[in-house]
């Protein structure tokens, strides 16, 4: 991740039928054509968590294709939490 100082974190919790349908796999392979790092998971009560953290623009790209290409379909509602970067990752991956 380049040294830029508009680094950003985001949480973002995805309602819908997003477990069960490759979601965080397709999250992933997204994940891999920009710099960022972070993690996505299932959550119990059905959602998924996705926490992203790289330049502002980037983070912005990333979710927006996330949210808006093939995925869009199975997302009915999204919450989104900002924040400052922790530079708390080195890659992007599945948590569980």
């Amino acid at each position: 991740m380049s040294d830029h100082k508009n680094l950003v974190r985001v949480f973002v919790h995805y309602d819908g039928r997003v477990q069960g349908v490759g979601f965080r796999y397709s999250v992933c392979a997204i994940a891999d054509r920009y710099d960022v790092t972070g993690y996505v998971k299932n959550l119990r009560d059905g959602r998924v968590e996705l926490c992203a953290e790289g330049e502002s623009e980037t983070v912005v790209s990333f979710l927006n294709e996330v949210e808006n290409g093939h995925l869009k379909r199975y997302i009915l509602n999204i919450n989104k939490n900002w924040s400052e970067c922790k530079n708390e990752f080195t890659e992007f991956g599945i948590k569980y």
